[in-house]
């Protein structure tokens, strides 16, 4: 079939009428086949095999047309499937012509068959089509290089994708010795083949990984016989000379071998690091000789730009870079893990400062703000990083003697006439100052144990930085000075620290100055207000914020972001009590003339909210009105004109509002703030169906219902409905919903509803009630159904009768109200979230167990797992347990409660807590290498230790901490009584009082309990 009908084939099938379209479908089979019957055949030209164009719609290469027919016809596995699937036989004629071109003599078309046959193997492997891996190790262990080149494409996604935990040993006992035979083969596959070898055999090593829990002793022999070969065959690759590599004036192919190398080593020493542990160091040498030798190369190619780099033989990209990233990587994971400790010996430390100083001049252009690309100046700092909290004296020693070497270098080469001579001065006060955080700390600690410092940043602030500020010739250096000074603000006298800033509001004040030094101006003030005391930035925020209102107007991307945050933190100054009413208002006008144009960017919003709560919570006189008059009018109106299709806009409008409500006073949010909002905003939810606009409406009325209350109460519609029945409105939709992803917000506005509205809540409460119920039927996700569950929580805490009384008093589906809700909430207790939350559930739960209520005591629950032998220490897969599902025990409610209580207070960090059970299972964690503190630690020294114990808590969360969660619990909880209750002391008290009276039979309740479970009761009874 001539390729131009198969192209109208195509197109036909996106026809308007309709017997057109389904006589095309009826042919689409019979076209694919004639399709890669084409590509397959040599009689044909190369372009028309290849089928470089099509007429009309179809301008697409064979690749694309034979994987559009893939994706979209060949099977309901593909998401894009839209019918009409080819016959077993079709299939079957397909497969064998795309495998055949695997070999064929043309690279373009092996790569385009290999895209589309791994694209068949996702589907139908090994079901449809079981012989596809043997034929594929059959294809690479042959003599043509070119079967190889297509077979190794295929393979590349293949095991990265489709082989199971059963699967994937015996396909490495057949697969890796070939492949390690074809990495070895230089003279007979190219570079980027014997790379592809590398690559999967990298996802061979994370595949094993993934089921050594399942298969530890298979996967153990596997290990110890596989990985020495290939490290071996690594370490023979590394010690050849780089520099041949990158000779070839028409490509670097050979460099792909080594970047693959490296990747791979990262995966082994954080998969199987006992392996690494004998080759660690030469690898740690062969790394820095990589670099030492690559500079030159990198300086022409990179830094000074003579030379222009070749790249690759295929469509790949292959660069030096790409090398350094993955070696940077690889030699922060060893030191991390505390394995190079004799290999960081002072010289191995200057040998890699000064080198990557070098290296990562290249990248001055490249670095906007923290959200630079993944390259070698990030990875570089990421080592540094890595290395500065192994040996900090070290490194800040090194630091001190390296930028004193750059400083007169620079200097010397400027005077004989270079014109990079800023370069190496500019990326060391780079790789300093992406440390300051580290080198302030170890400046501490070296004065407080009575030691000199080891680099002194208070001279290159005073005597070095300053007249790289003068340097207007060279932007990139001028502004890597007012950044350094910025992040070391810390150390900078007052009268200094004031000189800096002027200085940097004169750049960005300045028309001559350039874009680079501007930006790095506004990322120096964002450090400042961050770092620097409040009374150096008071004299020149009120300047500094009316210099970056016009910032704003001509800024984007990037820089816009960057200027956002910049006046977010700026905001932040003193409570931004220094605002007035005019500056206010034209920044008020200036963010939402920016919000206009991003509304739809999520990340820009974030800085909006921002924003928009520091303006509203300014205590300056009049400001938060001015604030409000201005801003919510606008929003107001972008929420009503908002289109279905735009609901982006009405989106971020309410989500700015709710900062407004976040950012008023506590007295109220002033009059007339809802009545302007109701109408827009109920009329938007009434008919939005946008999850994003539903969850920030729900999230704004919970807010408004906090704040003022009395508002929403009295307002009235048009209807004469008041503004709570307008919610509940909202609240009854989303119940209604089969999307769930509201969660958590929906069950924030009924608890504050509950807790705010008083009595106005009583007559729709029953309502409210028994729809809440019903949802619990159906609801799947557990954010969702601890919405529904916790508002009848803090009921049952605080009007029990009431509460109980109304659910044995209902019938769902047949089934009695109390019934669902008591299976719902003992089912889910133990993954309800938040601070406050968890502890309602827990303070209903013993009002509910010490009621002794007759309706409670029959109710039957699921109790523990049933342990069988053949699922014990097993991980459970999605599809082990659809053939072996979980069982349950089934028990009294009075049990299950006394369980979750039983959990609740071993999570606070009794001494009762049981240990983990040990077993004698050979760790492959490489930790036999640890020092004794590390070991006793898990691998951190004692301080580090105890520092992340502190922040995590007993068994992961500090259970009575409120700092811990305040960024997640609002304010108005973190302050109920419930908060505040000593939960430790109250369960304590409660097993006690069970004890002492056997409420409700408690002790014919502790007998049901585990032997665990009745050894924390008894310890927390006995103490």
């Amino acid at each position: 079939m001539a390729a131009v009908n198969v192209s109208q084939i195509l197109a036909d099938t996106l026809s308007a009428d309709a017997n057109t379209r389904i006589a095309a479908e009826l042919k689409l089979s019979e076209a694919a086949l004639a399709l890669a019957q084409l590509i397959l055949a040599q009689d044909v030209d190369i372009p028309l095999r290849q089928i470089s164009s099509f007429p009309s719609c179809c301008d697409h290469s064979a690749s694309i047309v034979l994987r559009k027919y893939v994706k979209e016809r060949w099977s309901p596995y593909f998401e894009s499937f839209k019918g009409n699937a080819p016959s077993v036989e079709i299939k079957s004629r397909i497969r064998h012509a795309v495998f055949q071109g695997l070999s064929d003599s043309n690279r373009k078309i092996r790569s385009l068959c290999a895209h589309t046959m791994s694209y068949i193997g996702n589907c139908d492997w090994p079901d449809e089509y079981p012989e596809l891996l043997n034929s594929l190790i059959s294809l690479i262990s042959s003599s043509s290089s070119d079967a190889v080149h297509g077979a190794m494409q295929v393979f590349t996604e293949f095991i990265k994708s489709d082989l199971t935990e059963d699967q994937i040993l015996p396909v490495l006992r057949q697969l890796l010795p070939v492949l390690l035979t074809i990495l070895g083969s230089t003279e007979q596959h190219t570079p980027l083949t014997r790379a592809r070898t590398v690559s999967v055999f990298r996802q061979c090593v994370t595949a094993l990984y993934m089921v050594k829990d399942q298969h530890p002793q298979a996967v153990k022999e596997a290990t110890a016989t596989i990985l020495p070969v290939w490290l071996e065959a690594f370490k023979v690759l590394l010690n050849l000379d780089p520099l041949k590599d990158v000779s070839n004036e028409d490509n670097w192919d050979g460099l792909a071998v080594r970047i693959q190398v490296f990747k791979t080593l990262d995966v082994i020493h954080t998969s199987f690091p006992r392996a690494m542990t004998s080759y660690v160091r030469g690898y740690l040498d062969a790394s820095l000789r990589h670099l030492q030798v690559m500079s030159e190369t990198y300086d022409t190619f990179y830094i000074s730009g003579s030379g222009s780099a070749p790249g690759s033989s295929e469509e790949e990209t292959v660069e030096i870079p790409h090398l350094i990233c993955p070696l940077f990587d690889f030699v922060s994971n060893v030191v991390r893990g505390g394995k190079a400790k004799e290999w960081l010996q002072m010289e191995n430390l200057d040998s890699l400062e000064e080198t990557w100083a070098t290296n990562a001049n290249a990248f001055v252009a490249h670095e906007e703000d923290d959200t630079q690309a993944y390259g070698v100046r990030v990875a570089g700092f990421e080592l540094l990083y890595t290395i500065l909290n192994r040996s900090p004296a070290q490194i800040c020693a090194t630091f001190q003697t390296t930028i004193h070497q750059v400083i007169a270098t620079s200097q010397r080469a400027r005077e004989n006439g270079s014109t990079a001579w800023w370069k190496p001065l500019e990326a060391s006060l780079a790789a300093i100052g992406s440390q300051s955080e580290d080198v302030l700390e170890c400046i501490e600690n070296e004065q407080d144990s009575g030691r000199a410092k080891l680099i002194d940043v208070e001279d290159l602030l005073a005597n070095v930085v300053p007249s790289v500020l003068n340097q207007s010739d060279f932007p990139f250096l001028q502004g890597r000075g007012f950044v350094f000074a910025s992040q070391f603000a810390r150390l900078l006298p007052l009268q200094m620290a004031g000189q800096y800033l002027e200085a940097a509001m004169h750049v960005i004040e300045s028309n001559a100055a350039g874009i680079p030094v501007k930006i790095s101006a506004v990322k120096a003030i964002h450090n400042f207000c961050e770092g620097a005391e409040e009374s150096a930035i008071t004299p020149f925020v009120s300047r500094i914020a009316q210099d970056l209102g016009p910032f704003l107007l001509v800024t984007t991307e990037d820089t816009l972001s960057l200027v956002l945050e910049t006046m977010s933190v700026v905001l932040d100054v003193n409570r931004a009590q220094w605002l007035t009413t005019d500056l206010s208002n034209s920044l008020v006008l200036a963010v939402l003339e920016v919000w206009a144009k991003n509304n739809k960017d999520p990340i820009f919003l974030s800085i909006f909210t921002e924003i928009f709560t520091s303006l509203a919570s300014s205590i300056g006189t009049g400001v938060y009105e001015t604030v409000v008059k201005q801003a919510l009018p606008t929003l107001c109106t972008a929420i009503a004109n908002s289109k279905p299709q735009e609901a982006w806009i009405a989106g971020s409008a309410i989500d700015l509002i709710s900062s407004l409500v976040r950012g008023a006073p506590e007295g109220g949010l002033g009059d007339g703030f809802f009545a302007l909002l109701a109408p827009s905003l109920f009329s938007c939810l009434s008919e939005a169906e946008d999850r994003d606009v539903l969850q920030n409406g729900m999230a704004c009325l919970a807010l408004i219902v906090r704040k003022d209350c009395r508002q929403i109460l009295e307002w009235r519609g048009q209807s004469g409905q008041s503004g709570l029945d307008h919610i509940l409105k909202v609240i009854a939709k989303l119940l209604q919903n089969d999307d769930e992803s509201g969660g958590l917000v929906i069950g924030d506005l009924i608890i504050h509803l509950l807790r705010h509205a008083g009595e106005a809540v009583l007559p729709v409460l029953p309502e409210l009630l028994q729809a809440m119920v019903l949802r619990m039927l159906s609801a799947k996700t557990a954010t969702f159904i601890q919405s529904l569950v916790i508002p009848f929580a803090f009921l049952a805490y605080n009007q029990q009768d009431t509460v109980l009384y109304l659910l044995e008093s209902t019938t769902t589906n047949g089934r009695n109200g109390l019934d669902i809700l008591i299976q719902t909430w003992c089912e889910n207790a133990e993954t309800f979230q938040g601070f406050w939350q968890s502890r309602v559930s827990t303070l209903a739960l013993t009002k509910l167990y010490a009621s002794g209520r007759p309706s409670l005591q029959s109710l039957m629950v699921k109790g523990d797992i049933i342990l069988k032998p053949e699922t014990k220490n097993v991980i459970m897969t999605r599809s082990r347990t659809k053939t072996t599902p979980h069982e349950f025990t089934s028990v009294p409610f009075p049990v299950k409660a006394l369980k979750l209580l039983v959990h609740d207070l071993r999570a606070g960090g009794d001494s009762a807590t049981i240990p983990k059970a040990e077993f004698d299972v050979d760790s492959d964690d490489g930790d036999e290498e640890w020092t004794e503190e590390e070991q006793q630690n898990q691998g951190f020294k004692q301080e580090e230790f105890a520092f992340l114990s502190e922040m995590l808590g007993p068994r992961g969360v500090n259970f009575d901490n409120d700092d811990i969660l305040e960024e997640t619990d609002d304010e108005d909880l973190r302050n109920d009584a419930i908060s505040q209750i000593d939960m430790q002391a109250h369960l304590v008290t409660f097993f006690k009082e069970c004890a002492s009276h056997n409420v409700n039979n408690f002790s014919a309740s502790m007998e049901q309990l585990s032997a665990e479970e009745i050894m924390v009761v008894r310890h927390a009874i006995d103490h």
